[in-house]
């Protein structure tokens, strides 16, 4: 998931902006390209590392989400600390500290896969979350100031299609080398053997993951270090935007910015269950391969990003593009309740007929969900800060804290799947999405 608040603040200007010309902005443009890249590959990956983990540690649906719960909470947890660092330490060593960080969550995989204890891969999941919230926080500001200001949105696009992008990847890289020599290998395939044979290939599976964990930290240690020594500019302090109403004395005082935190807590809940729970549905069904199915949720969204690109605002204005999202999600999560998991007529009419792999249609309809989510986030972010004026900044770190969505829903949802089933909990997603319609029916024009 990218962060990417758009910063209105037209009175500061830094050295980047003033040498804002093609060739200047090039390298610091590859370079943040490469961190979105990162963020996409760190956080989906984790649609492949519940399923896995929830076969090695031998977990419910519930305790599988955790995993995702521990990566999104440190994004509130750490918020605070992480600005403090960055204020301190500066934003280019700050984005290395984030990569070293994350590194160091990475090794702790070896013990965690060595014990196969569930409490320490939960503590890897924080420390590799509190890496990115500091990645995250710092490298956004580039977005906006690495470049000319009416072009922004440009590279805001470019960012948000590389992570989303990578998150199509992950997965399949994920798949390809843990579970290249045991590709049926599922918590429904698991179940049928003996105590003996189960203990045996849970302890092939748990070492698989310690060499590409490994590697992952190696490359991202190396990556710290050129960061740190690279050609990125340092960002400047910027003076607070002073164009504003100056009767609005609170930050609480402007409801379509309030209303829009929780609409991006509905979101994000929304987005990580449609990413991370296709997984663990496709393997309780005794799919092959099945923590490569984020890929299709990613794809999606990816597919859903392009098409944004194209309409807006040339078709369709951002309130029409939420609302569009909203009904979309919730025609597609009726038909995921109500959808047969065994017949494949959907991606039989959808991509059957080019060779891909066919897929039940409950799977097929959780990955479209990816479209329907793909234009909630770039369209409530504009809309919840409009006319924030000197509060901006403060508004920008509240829609953060929304983030915090992609903690508690999944947990919500694990609990529903582990007492009514993995097919039924698909409904919490409906008053979801009527709050996001809610949003850009009424909520975002109120003052």
């Amino acid at each position: 998931m990218d962060v990417s608040p758009k910063n209105k603040n037209e009175g500061s200007k830094t050295s980047i902006q003033s040498e804002h010309n093609a060739s200047g902005a090039l390298i610091p443009m590859v370079i943040i390209g490469v961190l979105f890249f990162i963020f996409g590959f760190v956080t989906w990956l984790n649609g492949a590392l519940i399923p896995f983990l929830q076969i090695v540690c031998q977990l419910t649906v519930m305790q599988a989400l955790m995993i995702s719960f521990t990566f999104y909470i440190a994004y509130v947890v750490m918020a605070l600390p992480m600005a403090f660092v960055i204020e301190k330490l500066g934003y280019k060593v700050s984005m290395s500290a984030g990569l070293f960080i994350i590194a160091f969550g990475f090794l702790l995989f070896v013990p965690a896969a060595k014990t196969q204890a569930f409490g320490i891969f939960l503590i890897a999941q924080f420390v590799v979350g509190s890496g990115l919230t500091i990645l995250q926080t710092a490298s956004n500001p580039y977005l906006v100031q690495v470049g000319p200001q009416e072009t922004a949105a440009v590279r805001i696009s470019i960012m948000g299609l590389l992570n989303k992008s990578a998150g199509v990847i992950s997965p399949l890289i994920f798949t390809a080398l843990i579970l290249a020599d045991m590709p049926d290998v599922s918590a429904h395939s698991l179940a049928l053997l003996s105590e003996t044979e189960r203990l045996a290939q849970i302890d092939v599976l748990s070492n698989n993951l310690i060499l590409p964990y490994i590697g992952l930290a190696i490359a991202l240690l190396l990556l710290g270090f050129a960061l740190k020594f690279s050609a990125l500019p340092e960002l400047e302090s910027h003076d607070v935007d002073n164009n504003l109403d100056q009767n609005k004395g609170s930050i609480f005082r402007f409801p379509h910015l309030i209303l829009g935190v929780v609409t991006l807590f509905m979101y994000v809940g929304v987005e990580v269950i449609a990413g991370d729970t296709i997984g663990l549905f496709g393997s309780s069904l005794g799919l092959p391969n099945a923590t490569s199915l984020t890929s299709y949720t990613m794809a999606f969204m990816v597919l859903g990003y392009l098409v944004g690109m194209l309409l807006i605002p040339r078709v369709i204005n951002q309130v029409q593009a939420l609302t569009g999202s909203a009904v979309l999600g919730l025609i597609i999560s009726v038909l995921v309740v109500f959808s047969s998991p065994y017949d494949t007529q959907v991606s039989l009419f959808l991509w059957g007929w080019i060779g891909l792999t066919e897929l039940p249609n409950t799977i097929v309809y959780i990955a479209l969900l990816g479209f329907a989510n793909a234009l909630v986030w770039p369209a409530v972010w504009p809309l919840a800060l409009d006319g924030l004026g000197r509060f901006t900044a403060q508004g920008s770190a509240l829609l953060i804290m929304g983030i915090s969505g992609g903690a508690v829903l999944p947990l919500v949802f694990g609990g529903l799947s582990d007492h009514f089933g993995g097919q039924q909990a698909y409904w919490m997603m409906i008053p979801c999405y009527l709050f996001i319609l809610f949003y850009a029916l009424k909520g975002c024009k109120l003052r």
